[in-house]
């Protein structure tokens, strides 16, 4: 518990109590006080039995009442005088002091729980005990979204994704890196892709425009339980080294469009290179020289449509027949063939996937 927090509210009651007030530790060390000169000083007068009391206790002319903890209370208020007046003050300031630790507290220990949850830090027998013991609704839709900076400044992102989701109860903020940070969202069971998607643009809308820092987000599946929080956040891991390798210029991946690419991340390197081989018996791929891949990027894009092709790339008709046909003495893959144009489409991303070598979690 920050003494901070406590000097904070000790300072704006000092106008509306007139006495000298503040509390002390379990050392009896005085941690807040509307008297600076007195924080750090020990009350020798107060003793650690004191702190076992529910009821209110004095020592020379102050009245103390203790609070936060159980069994033994680990802070104690204490107010000038011993009159009926200072026992009033004294209860009040133990109730807000003692609302405000809970609070600050509990804000803490979620924001730890949820951490350790989602980066397997915790025994899956231990979720449902400690969720219980926060009073953490365990069984609600939540997804997980990680959020890298790839481009920062001096603002911090941390600070900014606070502000966007203030919904301490149900959004944690987690760091868990210097370029990564999770965002932990409960969502309502009407939320689809789409909805997950515009609020990821948000993010990055948020800190490209508004604090120009630049960012990319993977997003996990929605799950229905806190145990599987952790896999959600694997997933968006996932979903942003695989946009990493095949999906470069985009700044929001999802792992449920990942698609083929999904699979061809999980494959051995070996195989990658034998399929490479296989499918190019008669000519590398590194023989195609950049307007050629070019081209056939457009012919795909296109649904293997040779006049809307061409007419994308400003070339006559039988300009990209005869690239087509160059391909096809090249590599033995006819591109206007759908089983061809599919195998070499699943040979541009191996090799795209070879030349990244990503790192797997």
């Amino acid at each position: 518990m920050s003494n901070r927090l406590f000097q904070g509210i000790i300072h704006q009651m000092r106008d509306t109590i007139d006495r000298t007030i503040g509390v002390i530790d379990e050392s009896s060390v005085i941690i807040a006080c509307s008297e600076l000169g007195k924080i750090g000083e020990v009350n020798e007068n107060v003793a650690l039995e004191d702190f076992a009391s529910p009821d209110l206790f004095q020592a020379e002319d102050y009245t103390f009442k203790a609070f936060g903890g159980r069994p033994r209370a680990e802070y104690a208020v204490f107010v000038a005088g011993t009159d009926p007046e200072a026992q009033k003050y004294a209860k009040i300031l133990a109730v807000s002091l003692n609302s405000i630790k809970q609070y600050y507290d509990e804000k803490y220990d979620r924001g730890n729980f949820i951490k350790n949850v989602i980066l397997d830090n915790i025994l899956p027998g231990d979720i449902y005990l400690k969720s219980h013991e926060l009073h953490f609704d365990s069984d609600v839709s939540r997804v997980c979204m990680l959020i890298k900076i790839t481009d920062k400044n001096d603002i911090s992102a941390y600070d900014v994704l606070q502000n966007l989701f203030p919904d301490k109860n149900k959004d944690f903020i987690i760091n868990v890196n210097e370029t990564d940070i999770a965002l932990v969202k409960e969502i309502k069971p009407n939320i689809d892709e789409k909805d997950l998607d515009k609020l990821a643009n948000s993010i990055v809308d948020t800190l490209s425009s508004e604090f120009y820092t630049h960012c990319t987000v993977g997003i996990g599946t929605v799950v229905g339980s806190i145990k599987e929080l952790a896999r959600s956040f694997k997933e968006a891991q996932v979903a942003l080294e695989v946009g990493k390798v095949f999906d470069t210029e985009k700044a929001i991946v999802s792992y449920n469009n990942l698609g083929i690419a999904r699979l061809i991340y999980q494959l051995p390197t070996t195989l990658c290179d034998m399929f490479l081989k296989e499918v190019f018996k008669r000519g590398s791929i590194d023989s195609l020289d950049h307007e050629t891949l070019f081209t056939i990027q457009r012919f795909f894009e296109n649904n293997l449509n040779v006049s809307e092709t061409s007419r994308k790339l400003f070339v006559h008709r039988n300009t990209l027949v005869y690239r087509l046909e160059k391909i096809k003495k090249i590599t033995g893959l006819d591109l206007r063939e759908f089983e061809d144009a599919i195998v070499f489409k699943v040979a541009l991303m191996v090799k795209k996937y070879l030349s990244s070598n990503p790192v797997k979690f």
